[in-house]
């Protein structure tokens, strides 16, 4: 049975990553891109010539625009989302605009039209969040997780993903450093020491499919993966590009971290390891109280999940993962 799919800001990385994973699945009747960019659409259509594919302009902030994409919708991915972290710093009303308002109406809406699965994308920012990002996309969740708890379980299904940097999508910093790269500058890194996990775009897609064949009403479903740090970075793409640029530090940018958190300690009392994922299952309980503080159960919080305390990538394998990004090898062969 053919399925149609929307993808709302899908013509970002993971959008483009995941329409051409699928674009020629049988499973798919329909792959609805749906995003505010007119640009990015028409370089959309030009380079997916097929009738499968179909473009909508419209704004998650506008429930209206989200209504008309989402008739007859059987599967929904939300990625649409402001993450630039100093933007959303200094606009952080957007960012609560965009990332909690605009993911409750596809929300909303998803449920209005009796969608069977939705699956939103989050980031490991809204773990112990600092910054206006993160926490507006924790606050995404949240909407999330408590939506589910009043759906009936033969109904829509809500669930969700969180990961870390994924390479090379926008904003991501190995963009920059290339772009550095190639005009002779010095790479500027914030704090040498400095963390992030890294995934490629085929892994964050990979994660949302298993999501979708495997996702229950609030859950979130967290990708193991390694982590480096920055200063490693920039040397493994300053020899992957046989470049003479020097790395100069420039201190932290605002809202961010030394280390990265995909699981909370707090989190880990209500995951379970599935191999190459962790699963987030919802807490449960409801409003009433009393009955938990007579018959609670005590669980020590352990270890929280970091891109300090996970496998750490050393030069040569940071630089083994680069040659995975399709842009890289493009520029170097």
């Amino acid at each position: 049975m053919s399925n149609k799919i929307l993808i709302t800001g899908g013509t970002g990385s993971f959008g483009n990553q995941f329409l051409k994973k699928i674009i020629n699945d049988e499973k798919y009747s329909e792959i609805r891109i749906f995003s505010r960019d007119e640009k990015k659409q028409y370089e959309m259509r030009k380079n997916y010539s097929s009738e499968k594919v179909n473009f909508f302009i419209g704004d998650v902030r506008d429930r209206d625009s989200i209504e008309e994409a989402m008739i007859d919708v059987d599967y929904v991915f939300h990625a649409a989302a402001l993450k630039q972290v100093p933007s959303c710093e200094f606009f952080p009303i957007e960012a609560v605009k965009t990332n909690i308002i605009g993911a409750n109406n596809v929300l909303d809406s998803a449920l209005n039209n009796s969608i069977k699965k939705v699956v939103i994308l989050s980031t490991d920012k809204a773990a112990y969040p600092i910054n206006s990002m993160g926490m507006s996309k924790g606050l995404m969740e949240k909407v999330m997780i408590a939506k589910s708890k009043k759906i009936n379980i033969n109904n829509t299904i809500l669930c969700g993903t969180r990961y870390g940097n994924v390479m090379a999508s926008r904003g991501s910093v190995i963009p920059l450093f290339i772009e550095q790269i190639k005009k002779n500058k010095s790479l500027t890194i914030t704090e040498g020491s400095m963390t992030r996990f890294m995934m490629n775009l085929t892994s964050a897609v990979d994660l949302v499919e298993y999501a979708l064949e495997n996702g229950k009403q609030g859950e979130i479903f967290v990708q193991k993966s390694p982590a480096v740090e920055i200063k490693v970075l920039a040397e493994a793409l300053i020899e992957v590009y046989k470049s003479n640029s020097k790395i100069v530090e420039i201190g932290i940018r605002h809202g961010e971290k030394m280390h990265e958190t995909l699981i909370t300690k707090e989190e880990m009392l209500l995951s379970k390891d599935l191999g190459s994922y962790y699963k987030i299952c919802p807490d449960t309980r409801d409003l009433n109280y009393d009955k938990y503080f007579s018959s609670g159960i005590k669980n020590k919080i352990g270890n929280d999940y970091t891109s300090e305390n996970t496998k750490r990538l050393d030069k040569k394998q940071m630089i083994d993962l680069l040659l995975t990004i399709p842009e890289i090898k493009n520029d170097i062969s």
